[in-house]
């Protein structure tokens, strides 16, 4: 069983317009409804306690308001954002080390703690490394299947960006200044980094996974091989990094796209049906137990000195059959209904889009073509007029013209009545999925 996602940034020599630009899809269980929330600054009182996932933690005395995209049963999230222009994403990592069943925080946990905590990327690296050297990580991180994960992050502000990984408490961290740089499932940093924890490499040594101090490589001698191989996690960062890398500048748009990615060249016939292993980074479920992953949401932060950042959600599952909206701090998040939950609810933004992504599923190419062209014209609309700053209506208008245009392009699918070309097996999974959530296509 995997539960994949991909984190990536392209730091202001390599953007078009000298910003940072940040994305991440998070990738995990089809009917694990994903919830974007805005909470605001807080000040708490003196000796308060904070219940996060599973355990409780001492609070601090102020907390930054946060933009987060978190699975609608955790209280941590899998990306976001605070009003000081921190953006966090998280990755699953496997490590040799047997993960920790007992409750403590959860990566997601950690990544929330960071964003509320810390008033610049680094500030928020320290909170989560201390956090994570004080109460370790660990505990059920599946919402049907249980799973127990290491993690890893990409921590970024207007300046620069931190990647942190992690194996039980030992933890290293590279700093990036320039260029571009992706993590996925797997621990990417090798024979170099800029800090790490007292007992990172003393430890490989003494479990025998490296041979001598100078021969040690963390991604190497940390990586538990059966579930890194499985995640295709090497071969989705190549995707990204090598995406990013021949884009000549990245802007929003190729952001977008860069997410949307089925795995480098879109092939005409591609459907989400055909393989039984093998991931993208627009990741879609398969059949059997190897894709069980699905991309339940997804993020793009603009980051830039000086100015408001902007940061362009889904809200939804499955980039390529959704739209990107802008949000704003100073503007606030739109009305997105009910908080989801794994049964489908026609109010709740996360379940609306449902009906149509699964919908697309069943005759992938032919869904799309009815309009792929409306989505991207009108996302363009949005980036036009968001790069004007946060009109104060903007982000409302934007989520409520997407919400109005899926409900139709919803009932101009169905009235095309387009003959299901999705495999048997493929059919089959996703009618219990279905069936789980209460979903139907009325």
């Amino acid at each position: 069983e995997d539960r994949m996602c991909d984190t990536f940034i392209a730091m202001p020599d390599v953007t078009c317009d000298g910003s940072v630009i940040f994305g991440k899809n998070s990738d995990r269980e089809p009917n694990e409804a994903q919830q974007v929330v805005l909470l605001p600054a807080m000040d708490h009182p003196e000796g308060s306690q904070l219940k996060c996932t599973y355990i409780e933690i001492p609070q601090v005395r102020h907390t930054h308001a946060v933009l987060l995209s978190k699975p609608f049963w955790m209280w941590g999230a899998e990306m976001g954002a605070n009003d000081k222009g921190v953006v966090i994403g998280n990755e699953a990592v496997f490590t040799k080390l047997p993960p920790t069943k007992e409750p403590a925080l959860l990566g997601m946990d950690l990544l929330r703690l960071g964003l509320e905590r810390g008033s610049s990327a680094e500030e928020a690296l320290h909170v989560i490394i201390q956090l994570l050297e004080t109460h370790g990580q660990g505990g059920n991180c599946g919402l049907t299947h249980p799973l127990f994960y290491e993690n890893s992050f990409l921590i970024a502000d207007a300046s620069h960006a931190w990647v942190l990984e992690t194996a039980g408490r030992h933890w290293a961290a590279e700093k990036v200044t320039r260029g571009v740089r992706s993590i996925s499932n797997a621990i990417t940093i090798g024979t170099r980094w800029d800090l790490a924890s007292s007992r990172l490499v003393s430890t490989a040594v003494e479990k025998g996974w490296s041979k001598k101090v100078d021969d040690f490589d963390f991604g190497r001698d940390y990586s538990d091989f059966v579930f890194t191989t499985f995640s295709d996690a090497h071969s989705r960062q190549a995707c990204t990094t090598s995406l990013l890398q021949k884009a000549g500048c990245v802007d929003l748009p190729y952001a977008f796209s860069v997410l949307r990615s089925h795995g480098g060249s879109e092939k005409p016939d591609w459907s989400p049906d055909r393989a039984i292993a093998g991931a993208s980074v627009c990741c879609h479920v398969g059949f059997g137990p190897i894709r069980i992953s699905q991309t339940t949401g997804s993020l793009v932060s603009r980051l830039r000195q000086g100015e408001e950042p902007v940061h362009w959600v889904t809200g939804t599952a499955a980039p390529c059959t959704g739209i990107f909206k802008p949000v704003w701090f100073s503007t606030g998040l739109p009305e997105t209904g009910p908080a989801p939950t794994a049964r489908a609810d026609a109010d709740s933004l996360w379940w609306q889009h449902e009906r149509l992504h699964r919908l697309a599923l069943m005759n992938y190419q032919n869904t799309m073509a009815l309009y792929r062209q409306e989505r991207d014209e009108m996302e363009s609309r949005f980036l036009q007029r968001a790069a004007n700053g946060p009109l104060e209506e903007l982000s409302r208008v934007c989520f409520s013209e997407a919400s109005e245009a899926g409900q139709r392009w919803y009932k101009q699918a169905r009235r095309a009545n387009l003959r299901t070309t999705a495999r048997f097996y493929y059919r089959q999974a996703w009618a219990r999925f279905n069936r789980d959530a209460g979903l139907s296509f009325d």
